[in-house]
């Protein structure tokens, strides 16, 4: 018997009852006692494990993104674009690639609500020929803060206080007070696709900008869209307690059933890119996650189709214990210097390796799908079978080699080092545009959000006074109605 011919599945499950180790229970419905009436004894070994099972069934769920589902499907290639980008997934008009995508509300725990006010995820990983991609976005475009030092305070402000576990309004306004680069995203977040009607009718954003590498080696940078072709939908505040009231899982519910009843969802992905020299010549940082590119000077270019068309097969294995991480890319795609982007690109596989173990990536659902080669051996539940002799390199033993040289990010990178915000920080400017091109209803549904939230209890009024100057900075009348709106309740 070869003890590595099959790999565990219940493909090849037994017609009966069996302990972990593969020995034959007779008895799973009494446990083993002194007489009929106990006391139990210890000694029922498939008693102890099926209990130690249990105990461990759940595993620590994600810091953020806990409450989440998954979809598989495909990306197809639309347009070429290879004369920007050397990535075999984009190498031609047709070319197909599997894909998982996984969406998840940010803040709240794994049983939480669906219909609460929070940014989405919009996670896909590329299962590509060259190792696999991810690309780890939002729903929204842009970000609350553009450096990851401020990221587990920002964490901490917006999840519920640690003495009551509830979530407070005074914290939030407290915090976001100091992080004046805030302001566009929470015209994003108090706008009305802070409640998306699900997961089917949302947009989805890489959010910072990357950098696409062609053969020649030249170097563009690039911000990733993907737009529902089914048209994005959101909830009011009442329809949002109507549908959650109903049923909290409602967006889980809606992606699985439009799978299953053929009603596949498809997104279509856009670019917008930007040439390198380019990047000095306006009044924002095109590499600040704080900012959008205006699409009139940077237009969206169709690139590919993404199509969810099969629900997970289990759970747990496929959506649990998912993990995407954005500095999981292949030749042709690069990082940039956006400093939110460089932490994530340490702190998505470290949180993976807590909550998985170190051995995550061997897991089926984020294994890649082609041949791969390293010395990466043992490990906590490390189940990859191995008999080579040489685990160490180079070897004269051992003929693996290096691949073949691909083009990649070799900008000159110069500086001193110091810890300093970037000098165009134009905190408020995109965010009055934004304010701005809303329409008078949904002007007034976004300030009485702002106020409702300035308004609440223990927000002090050096509190509010930060946040209406901010506002104020934003658009003007802007900052005076939302005065207005504060003083008839009250509070200034």
């Amino acid at each position: 018997m070869d003890p590595y011919k099959y790999r565990p599945s219940n493909h090849f499950d037994a017609p009966y009852w069996t302990t972990n180790s593969g020995v034959p229970v007779w008895n799973n419905n009494n446990s083993l006692t002194v007489g009929s009436r106990g006391p139990v004894l210890l000694e029922d070994y498939h008693l102890i494990e099926k209990l130690a099972q249990f105990d461990r069934e759940r595993i620590p769920e994600r810091v953020v993104h806990a409450r989440g589902a998954t979809a598989k499907g495909f990306f197809e290639v639309t347009h070429d674009i290879s004369h920007l980008t050397c990535a075999d997934v984009f190498r031609a008009p047709g070319v197909q690639t599997p894909v998982i995508t996984r969406f998840s509300t940010v803040i709240h725990e794994r049983g939480s609500p669906e219909t609460l006010r929070d940014p989405r995820g919009f996670a896909v990983k590329f299962y590509t020929r060259e190792g696999n991609w991810d690309l780890v976005g939002n729903n929204m475009p842009v970000f609350f803060i553009r450096d990851g030092i401020k990221f587990p305070d920002m964490i901490h402000a917006l999840k519920p206080n640690p003495k009551n576990h509830i979530q407070e309004d005074w914290r939030i306004a407290d915090f976001f007070s100091h992080v004046p680069e805030a302001m566009h995203m929470f015209t994003f977040l108090q706008d009305d696709i802070g409640i998306p009607l699900n997961y089917r009718h949302m947009e989805g954003f890489g959010v910072h900008t990357f950098t696409l590498i062609n053969k020649e080696g030249k170097i563009t940078y690039v911000k990733f869209h993907w737009k529902p072709t089914c048209g994005v939908k959101n909830l009011l505040e009442e329809e949002a307690v109507t549908v959650g009231g109903s049923n909290h899982s409602h967006a889980t519910k809606d992606l699985y059933d439009s799978i299953s009843a053929g009603d596949y969802p498809e997104w279509k992905l856009m670019i917008q890119t930007m040439e390198v020299a380019d990047e000095d010549k306006f009044d924002f940082d095109p590499l600040d996650d704080t900012k959008t590119w205006p699409e009139d000077i940077f237009p969206l270019q169709p690139v590919g189709r993404m199509v969810l068309n099969k629900n997970p097969d289990n759970f747990f294995n496929e959506n649990e214990q998912v993990a995407y991480c954005p500095a999981l890319i292949v030749p042709g795609i690069g990082y940039s210097d956006d400093k939110m982007l460089q932490t994530r690109i340490f702190s998505y596989a470290d949180t993976q390796r807590y909550r998985l173990g170190p051995n995550y990536l061997m897991l089926p659902v984020n294994a890649p799908k082609n041949v791969h080669h390293n010395n990466h051996h043992d490990g906590v539940m490390n189940f990859m079978h191995r008999d080579e002799e040489v685990n160490y390199f180079p070897s004269r033993f051992d003929p693996v080699r290096h691949s073949e040289k691909y083009p990649y990010q070799n900008m000159k990178v110069s500086g001193n080092r110091e810890k300093m915000c970037i000098a165009k920080e134009n905190n408020f400017a995109q965010a009055g545009a934004r304010f701005r091109s809303f329409d008078p209803a949904r002007q007034e549904r976004f300030m009485n959000r702002i106020a409702g939230m300035l308004t609440a209890p223990r927000v002090t009024q050096e509190v509010r006074r930060v946040w209406l100057g901010y506002m104020s900075q934003c658009d003007s009348t802007l900052g005076q109605r939302l005065a207005a709106k504060c003083q008839a309740g009250g509070q200034m």
